[in-house]
Parts: structure tokens; C-alpha cells; sequence
């Protein structure tokens, strides 16, 4: 790849010392390595999504915040932050975008899905260690890198709306998966009710907790340390709780059509349970946790939502690949939802068992 050198001269590197190499598999920053040619440090250097990000500088301020706060209440946390420029700030603002440098961490590697439990442990258990520590810090400095993000009220609002303002041709093709996810408007309800439960305490939450985000030892697979913190921000331990639950239990992701193949797995359950409560669970609240199964029904109730209402609304938001792309993606997470339903007594049980 090509990076001008003008965004390196920005961070002190060279142009001449490193190769640019992509790097990864997310879909909304830019991701570059760069390869030192001299075994020197090696970096990542970021372009942050603007359409995504409207506020680039939110999220420096947050992450800055949360770095400052861990550096002084625990101070041997490894916690990923961005290298300052020459300048001082840790965002380049170069034509209108906005880049960042990270540290490369060498001899890690990041998993595209959990293969087996121990990896869901230990992604779990980092994500929970990175709650833990920042229990205690003040939220109120903090700003959302995406408003509303997690707001399951606005999803359903927004799916109520994009029922009514459907052509006929796809409200009728959705009429039976809409009626499905309508019957499971509980979920909306409940979250309505949590809402005004002062003991459902908000939390600096990562808010995109997939297995990818955590950094695992090349060799050992233990949890290095937590990566991608652009949502970092105010919310519910249920939504990164949630997300663990909707990425990691089932063997394949939403992208999946054959819907038979959509399992719940015990042991990958209980496997993220035990590493998220084994740091989390001293500082629960009795409400957080009343609502720990209650997290896996919310997230992929929003997730499940969110596609069908983007496939009414004629597929403005995600990209799709073919016609019944969000359709699908949509049932899949309804499938899941129902999977997920089905095991809640013994789910239930394995929550207890790690409590």
C-alpha cells in the first residue's frame, strides 16, 4: 500500500523504513502494518471511518481518558493506546482524514472466531479485566464515539417505522419474519423497564466485544490484551456481554444460510461466563446480575432487527451481496434468538454455577 509521507513525517517515522502492508479483517477503519525494514518497532497506522466516526476527536478523548485512569489505578494493565504526534495530539488530520499510530504487538494473533472454549474464555475474561478496571472512573467526562448506539428503544422505533414505510413487495416477502420478531418485543419492553432500574449502573463499555478484538498469544492462545476501542464509551454491561454471547456460542456467524447449523454450544457458553464473571463478578450489582442471560436475548434481538429493518428500508446501511441478503441475515439472528431461548434452563444454570 501507499501512505504519503506526510502522515508518517507526522508520528517521526520514514517513509524509506518501513514496507505498508494491510492488515486484518474489520470492515470500518482503514488498517495498515507497518513493517519495519530494519528491525526496528513495527506499527499500526489507522484511517478512522468519518461516515462511521462523525467525531474522530471523541474517540482519541475517551480513549486518552481511560488510558490516563488505568495508568494511575493500574498501572501494570497493558492497555493499547495511540502514539502522539510530533505535535503533541494522538489524531493527524491530513486532507479532511483523520489518521492514528498504534503499537504493533508482535507474537499475537487475532482469531476470526472462536474455535474452541478456551479461546472464548480468554477473550471474555479480557474484556471482562478492562470493565473491572475501569469500574471506578468518571463517566461524566466521557461522550458516545456513536449516539445511540446500543439503543434497543430507537432499533425498535426504527423497525416500527420501516415496517409501515416498506415497499409492498418487501413487506410482504417479510411478512411472516416480521410477525416472529414482533412476538419477541418483550425484549424491547424489558429493556425499557432497565432503563429506570437505578440499580442497572452504566459502565465504560467496549460495545464491540467479537473474539477479533482481543489480542491472544500466538502460541499459548492466552488474552493479551483488548484492541479496537473506537466504541469505548458510557452504556450496559449487557451489551458487551451480549455481543460475547452472539459471537461466540454458535458455530457459524450471521452470514450463515443453512439455519440447521445454527447451534447454541454449552461449553462455549459457559467457557465466556466463567473468564467475563471470573474478573466481573465482585462488582456486579444484584439487577446486572438478574440480566446476565437476558444479554444474549438483547443483543441478537437488536442485531436481528437491525437487519430486517435495513431490508424493508430497501438495504440502505449494510452492504449486501444479493437481494435477500439482510432477509437472511435477519432470520439467522432470529434463529439464533429461538436457539438461545430454547437452552435458557440450562444457560441459566451455568450463570448461576459461575456466580
Amino acid at each position: 500500500m501507499i501512505v504519503h509521507p506526510q502522515i508518517l513525517e507526522a508520528f517521526d517515522l520514514k517513509e524509506a523504513d518501513y514496507d505498508a502492508l494491510r492488515y486484518g479483517s474489520g470492515h470500518i477503519n482503514s488498517t495498515i502494518h507497518l513493517k519495519s525494514k530494519k528491525r526496528g518497532k513495527d506499527y499500526i497506522l489507522q484511517r478512522i471511518n468519518t461516515h462511521v466516526f462523525k467525531r474522530p476527536d471523541i474517540i482519541d478523548r475517551n480513549q486518552r481518558l481511560a488510558a490516563a485512569y488505568l495508568k494511575k489505578q493500574a498501572p501494570d494493565y497493558f492497555f493499547l493506546s495511540p502514539v502522539p504526534t510530533v505535535a503533541g495530539p494522538c489524531l493527524f488530520e491530513w486532507q479532511g482524514e483523520y489518521w492514528r499510530l498504534l503499537p504493533f504487538v508482535k507474537h499475537t494473533v487475532a482469531v476470526n472466531q472462536a474455535d474452541n472454549p478456551r479461546q472464548a474464555f480468554e477473550a471474555a475474561q479480557q474484556f471482562g479485566r478492562l470493565a473491572r478496571l475501569l469500574s471506578g472512573i468518571d463517566l461524566r467526562e466521557f461522550q458516545p464515539s456513536i449516539p445511540n448506539f446500543h439503543n434497543l428503544t430507537l432499533r425498535y422505533s426504527s423497525f416500527q417505522d420501516a415496517i409501515r414505510s416498506a415497499s409492498e413487495e418487501r413487506r410482504e416477502a417479510a411478512e411472516d419474519l416480521t410477525e416472529a420478531f414482533l412476538n419477541y418485543s418483550g425484549i424491547a419492553v424489558r429493556f425499557e423497564e432497565l432503563k429506570t432500574d437505578k440499580d442497572f449502573r452504566d459502565r465504560l463499555m467496549h460495545h464491540d466485544t467479537k473474539i477479533n478484538n482481543v489480542l491472544l498469544d500466538d502460541k499459548t492462545y492466552e488474552g493479551i490484551c483488548v484492541i479496537d476501542l473506537d466504541t469505548l464509551m458510557p452504556g450496559k454491561l449487557i451489551s458487551d456481554l451480549g455481543d460475547m454471547v452472539r459471537t461466540y456460542v454458535s458455530p457459524v456467524s450471521e452470514e450463515e444460510q443453512d439455519f440447521d447449523k445454527i447451534v447454541i454450544r454449552d461449553d462455549y457458553y459457559e467457557a465466556l461466563m466463567q473468564g467475563y464473571l471470573s474478573e466481573l463478578k465482585g462488582d456486579l450489582t444484584p439487577t446486572e446480575k438478574e440480566v446476565l442471560f437476558y444479554a444474549g436475548q438483547f443483543i441478537i434481538y437488536m442485531q436481528g432487527i437491525r437487519f430486517l429493518t435495513d431490508y424493508l428500508n430497501g438495504d440502505v446501511y449494510y452492504p449486501v451481496k444479493y437481494p435477500e441478503h439482510n432477509y437472511n441475515r435477519a432470520k439467522n439472528q432470529l434463529t439464533l434468538l429461538q436457539r438461545l431461548n430454547e437452552r435458557e434452563a440450562a444457560l441459566r444454570r451455568i450463570i448461576g454455577g459461575c456466580l
